[in-house]
């Protein structure tokens, strides 16, 4: 499979979807947001997910029900959400099968921080960056090659640290347009394609003799594997 990891995230208010939503983008996550949970187990037999964020208090179906029926076909990590503390215990009672719970009002950053754990239990992947020789840090953003500071934009960083994510790879430019613009701005292929042409430079000024990007004709980029140096 190519591209990001997609978390189904089921949850009726649409403010606590859309901050959830951009801080799952920012992580490096594709994400998609259903308000009903009617629909939900639907989607997990059709799509897939990597893991399900699943509100508790829905419409349509209720959160307990929809895990039911998730489980019924499928073992996608599952996160409860719910607005009650004293749920809890009454959720791991009842064993559904759940992977995580987390209490409304939470942090986003903690809620990035849970599914990212569920995520490694359940597929484990390289660290984003280890597989092209990159050290990268999201709270500075920061870049290292070879311990070589990167001077890179926000919005540099955020490509980078997309396609480092899956080292050989493609994303679509739209794909990493989703990544790279938190507020949904509409950006243009040619933009996308600036800012990659900025980041392959100063990628190559760094390890001299290497590509790191690939242009894949059509379809979009991908980092590809350093050599030892």
């Amino acid at each position: 499979m190519t591209g990001l990891q997609t978390v189904l995230l089921v949850e009726d208010e649409a403010k606590i979807a859309a901050v959830l939503r951009d801080y799952l983008v920012a992580a490096g996550y594709a994400v998609h947001i259903l308000a009903n949970g009617g629909v939900a187990a639907d989607y997990v037999r059709d799509h897939a997910p990597a893991a399900v964020l699943l509100d508790l208090m829905l419409p349509g179906k209720d959160g307990l029900t929809v895990c039911r029926e998730i489980r019924a076909f499928s073992n996608v990590p599952i996160l409860m959400v719910t607005a009650r503390v004293e749920e809890i215990d009454r959720l791991l009672g009842l064993e559904l099968g759940a992977d995580d719970y987390i209490c409304k009002p939470f942090s986003p950053r903690e809620v990035v921080a849970r599914v990212k754990v569920v995520l490694r239990r359940s597929h484990p992947e390289p660290t984003p960056g280890a597989a092209a020789g990159l050290e990268l840090d999201d709270a500075r953003f920061e870049a290292k090659i070879r311990g070589v500071t990167l001077s890179l934009t926000p919005v540099e960083y955020r490509l980078l640290r997309t396609l480092a994510a899956r080292t050989g790879c493609v994303f679509s430019r739209q794909q990493l347009i989703d990544a790279a613009y938190l507020d949904h701005r509409v950006v243009s292929d040619r933009t996308v394609d600036s800012h990659i042409k900025n980041l392959r430079r100063k990628l190559t000024d760094a390890c001299p003799g290497e590509e790191p990007i690939a242009s894949v004709y059509g379809v979009g980029y991908r980092l590809e594997p350093l050599e030892d140096p």
